[in-house]
């Protein structure tokens, strides 16, 4: 799944700076839904990913009834925080 496509589709740009404060709610609001109903995998982890950044994602243990997929959320979430700390 494309990065720039979603950001796209759900928020209507790329450049989630140059958006309002309604405008990313309203985008996390269709993200949300969205992720709630989507039954391929490659795109359910996008969606969490892209919520994730923007402070809105579920716990990967509520996110993820599949363990591998739940295994992937939680490294990526690890893998975020080490990046953050060296910064």
């Amino acid at each position: 799944m494309d990065l720039d496509a979603l950001l796209q589709h759900y928020f209507g740009t790329t450049d989630l700076d140059s958006l309002d404060d309604e405008q990313i709610d309203r985008g996390v609001q269709w993200l949300r839904i969205a992720f709630g109903t989507e039954t391929e995998p490659g795109r359910r982890f996008a969606m969490w990913v892209v919520l994730h950044g923007l402070d809105e994602a579920p716990e990967p243990s509520v996110a993820f009834k599949d363990a591998d997929e739940r295994a992937a959320a939680e490294a990526y979430i690890r893998a975020m925080d080490e990046a953050e700390r060296s910064e």
